[in-house]
């Protein structure tokens, strides 16, 4: 079965993604690209809160098997991780890479061979996608990458993997570009982003970015094999003592986005980073803390996505839609 081309490929063919790409970049002069609009100038050198000036900085790519089951598939997701990091979370699993910018330095490359990366994880690795994580401070470089490498033979779908801290403004170049939004849905409390992230307008920025990423690709799609195609998936990581007001943030993902919105509900807080220096987070979650959430899943009316179970492995289960059926998404053919 022939797949279904992503319509990145038209936008090449009409010049519109060239003219997102110049449009893109022409902000980094007074970089507006993320909430933050530091106002500085990338093209020069510039730096500010993510530390990044007008090269990408990629820490690691390859084919990732541990994320959803939808993305992962059976030969993986072609994750390409960016450096450095828009926010300042406390617990940060992934802190070398998001703030270490002294080392990540070294990790500065272009966007031609951003390009070769993605080919190489399709052509190479035979990957489902290309999953750029955390990419908010490095649209430009990814839609000019995306660009170069459409006439070297890119041909599967772009997932945004964010952490929701994201531009309206933005997102909006990137219609019709990316086919599956993977963005977090952290807190529902500014006061809560703000002591643990830094971000004390979050809540705001992250939905209005989650409503317009619903917008542009709906619920999630899946071919034959239950790949994703297209759609959104929202994450939410279950912090302990509730700090991530899980009860706010599903409540409002069922009523102001949909009942049928996929989600990913995670467990596997671990305190790294500096959490040790916050008692609140010095603990992972416990039982009852996951069982709570659970029910406010089933409570809310949320039908789609996976569920992380609780223990050692903590792996992917499926959720169920109302009528039973496991992975209620939508299949196309």
């Amino acid at each position: 079965m022939k797949p279904v081309e992503p319509p990145y490929i038209s936008l090449y063919h009409s010049g519109e993604l060239k003219k997102r790409a110049q449009r893109l970049e022409a902000r980094l002069a007074s970089c507006d690209i993320c909430p933050r609009e530091c106002g500085i100038n990338r093209l020069e050198g510039e730096t500010k809160f993510c530390h990044s000036g007008r090269r990408p900085i990629v820490s690691s790519f390859c084919a990732h098997h541990g994320e959803e089951p939808a993305l992962s598939g059976s030969c993986g997701s072609g994750t390409i991780f960016f450096g450095n990091c828009n926010l300042r979370c406390l617990y940060c699993q992934n802190h070398q890479i998001s703030q270490n910018w002294e080392k990540q330095q070294s990790n500065e490359t272009d966007c031609h061979k951003l390009a070769q990366h993605m080919l190489y994880l399709q052509d190479e690795l035979g990957c489902h996608n290309i999953n750029f994580v955390s990419p908010s401070h490095f649209v430009p470089q990814m839609v000019r990458a995306v660009l170069m490498a459409v006439p070297m033979g890119l041909k599967i779908p772009l997932v945004y993997n964010s952490n929701a801290y994201d531009s309206i403004k933005t997102l909006r170049e990137l219609d019709g570009i990316i086919s599956i939004y993977l963005p977090d849905l952290k807190y529902s409390s500014d006061d809560w982003a703000k002591r643990l992230s830094q971000a004390p307008d979050y809540v705001g920025h992250a939905r209005s970015a989650i409503k317009e990423m619903f917008r542009q690709v709906g619920e999630l799609v899946v071919d034959e094999s239950g790949v994703a195609r297209r759609g959104l998936i929202v994450r939410h990581l279950i912090l302990p003592n509730g700090l991530a007001g899980s009860e706010g943030s599903l409540t409002w993902l069922a009523s102001e986005v949909s009942p049928r919105v996929t989600l990913s509900l995670m467990s596997q807080y671990h305190p790294m980073h500096r959490a040790h220096q916050f008692e609140p987070l010095k603990r992972t979650i416990s039982l009852s803390e996951y069982e709570a959430v659970i029910k406010v899943m089933n409570r809310v009316g949320l039908e789609n996505g996976w569920q992380q179970g609780m223990g050692a492995d903590k792996i992917y289960l499926p959720d169920f839609d109302r009528e039973g059926h496991p992975f209620a998404l939508k299949h196309q053919s």
